[in-house]
């Protein structure tokens, strides 16, 4: 029995046309990543081509991780040579190797929210910019838009006109990428930007790629912004060999900057184009069904598709309105406790979910005056706390001595006594001359002003550069370690000897185990596992 059998028909056709344009509007349950992984195979297996000129982008990193399982799984030996990944981590791979030609140090650093929040602060300082009438993050969302659309900040500016307050935002943005490309670093829309200007800007670049990857798919292309179109159009010219999968009636990341126009205009996109449609449903009941068509049906910009399945009809779908979220809540909480209380389930059988996490608060006074257990699933990422960020940025500074947001987070912890006034002297110099925060304090008896600092300064670097120096012939737990050891900052949690000092002790045994698995990970795949990769992982991990 061939593994195809197991396909219907509008799979088979979407699996076996594998030239040209094509468009997949895959309903919601029909089957599309199974779509996808035997037309991996088919490629390889019918059409002999090779596995490392195929390229499979999907959205979130689990997604990415569930396809790579399953192709696998399905193709076996070759199947590790074969790229599925989220655009952001296709784009890091092709700006390591080459982001040299823009003007950028290999080992940049990533920025994540925190980090861009922490610039836009120091921007808006510099250009006198109240932050309580132009909200950080407010800036941070209309510099992400403009990436999204590759909107450079002369653009912005440019299209401002006379618009006082649209001149202050493009202000913002021209002195943030000055100050990301001063600390050579990325925020993550510039991993899409950035590529999209290296394959324009270098011809010799795109063709390499081209190249390479020769058969394209992209997963939830609803979900696609301009620079995320861009790119792939880019890299699918010359071949045309670019099949993309998704569903107009599931777009629902416009906030974000989903542009539904590259789903819905694909074929003027991409003349030619064959559009095949999986309808048929696996997941739901009759009964749903009906109720999501003729909901969706209303909508104006779609393409039509009607959901059916050979499943059993089920229960009528129940709708109930509230008048507030306080009655949302009451109701919620009252048809759990009576669940139990009839015997139908325990309170561990049940979950709550929220779209926003200032939703939560209803429902925690409702559970408590019910006198109901419950615990809030999620809270601080783990990459964003404290001991965790610490230690992460000696490793950024150890990689990329330019990063100034590392440096500064670290160059007191544990305190080494270097006063606010003198940070801000030498980071004073650092502007003047040009150079980063680091180069500053290697040179800095040279700052005026410094007196008895400098030889605290002076052991901060020393041990920076030792680091620096065995960060090649050290794994990257090794470095991690010797970070943790000599800064005495596992030593100073346990003499705490808290409750929260030991979680934090935790935290970082965690840390360190993620270091041994990407070492692993590494030599499973025979590749070189650095602190560079490493850090590129985190990255992409902790903000997708």
């Amino acid at each position: 029995m061939s593994i195809y059998d197991t396909l219907n028909p509008p799979q088979k056709e979407a699996v076996f046309h594998t030239e040209g344009p094509l468009l997949i509007l895959a309903g919601a349950g029909s089957g599309k990543t199974r779509v996808l992984t035997h037309r991996i195979a088919c490629l390889m297996e019918e059409k002999g081509v090779n596995p490392w000129n195929i390229l499979a982008i999907t959205f979130t990193n689990k997604a990415a991780q569930e396809m790579r399982e399953r192709v696998d799984k399905l193709v076996g030996m070759g199947a590790e040579s074969i790229w599925v990944s989220t655009f952001h981590s296709a784009c890091v791979r092709i700006l390591r190797r080459h982001i040299d030609f823009l003007g950028f140090d290999n080992h940049f650093a990533i920025y994540d929210t925190e980090d861009q929040k922490t610039v836009i602060k120091e921007v808006c300082r510099r250009l006198n910019i109240d932050t309580k009438i132009y909200k950080e993050r407010t800036l941070m969302a209309k510099i992400s838009h403009a990436k999204d659309e590759l909107i450079s900040p002369e653009e912005m500016e440019l299209n401002a006109g006379g618009d006082f307050n649209e001149k202050k935002i493009a202000a913002v943005y021209k002195e943030y990428q000055a100050t990301l490309r001063k600390n050579n670093a990325l925020d993550f829309d510039d991993l899409i930007v950035k590529t999209v200007e290296l394959f324009q800007n270098y011809p010799n670049v795109l063709e390499y790629y081209q190249e390479r990857f020769q058969y394209i798919m992209v997963d939830e292309y609803q979900d696609t912004n301009t620079a995320q179109f861009k790119f792939v159009s880019l890299l699918a010219s010359k071949y045309q060999n670019l099949c993309v999968v998704g569903d107009d009636d599931q777009s629902i990341y416009k906030f974000r900057g989903a542009n539904i126009g590259n789903i819905l205009g694909f074929e003027q996109a991409f003349p030619g184009a064959k559009v095949i449609r999986l309808e048929q449903n696996y997941r739901s009941t009759g009964n749903i069904l009906e109720a999501a068509n003729r909901v969706i049906e209303n909508n104006t910009e779609r393409k039509p598709k009607r959901l059916w399945t050979e499943n059993e009809s089920g229960d009528k779908v129940h709708f109930r309105q509230f008048l507030n979220g306080f009655e949302e809540a009451e109701y919620v909480v009252g048809e759990i406790t009576k669940a139990r209380r009839n015997g139908d389930c325990n309170y561990k059988d049940c979950a709550v979910l929220y779209r926003t996490n200032a939703q939560s608060r209803l429902f925690e006074e409702k559970f408590l005056l019910a006198n109901v257990p419950y615990k809030i699933v999620g809270g601080i990422n783990f990459y964003a706390r404290k001991e965790i960020k610490d230690l992460l940025c000696y490793l950024k500074t150890i990689n990329n001595a330019r990063d100034d947001l590392a440096v500064q987070r670290i160059i007191n912890v544990p305190k080494r006594g270097i006063g606010a006034t003198t940070l801000g002297r030498v980071q004073d110099y650092a502007d003047n001359m040009g150079i980063s925060l680091y180069e500053a304090l290697r040179v800095a008896e040279e700052v005026p002003s410094i007196g008895r600092s400098l030889s605290k300064i002076d052991g901060f670097v020393t041990f920076i550069q030792m680091l620096k120096s065995k960060a090649d012939v050290m794994t990257v737990e090794e470095i991690l370690q010797e970070v943790i050891d000599s800064t005495g900052y596992v030593a100073e949690l346990e003499a705490e000897d808290t409750e929260e000092s030991r979680a934090r002790i935790e935290n970082i045994d965690e840390l360190i185990s993620k270091t041994v698995a990407y070492q692993e990970a590494m030599e499973e795949q025979n590749q070189p596992a650095t602190l560079s990769g490493f850090l590129e992982e985190v990255a992409l991990v902790a903000d997708i």
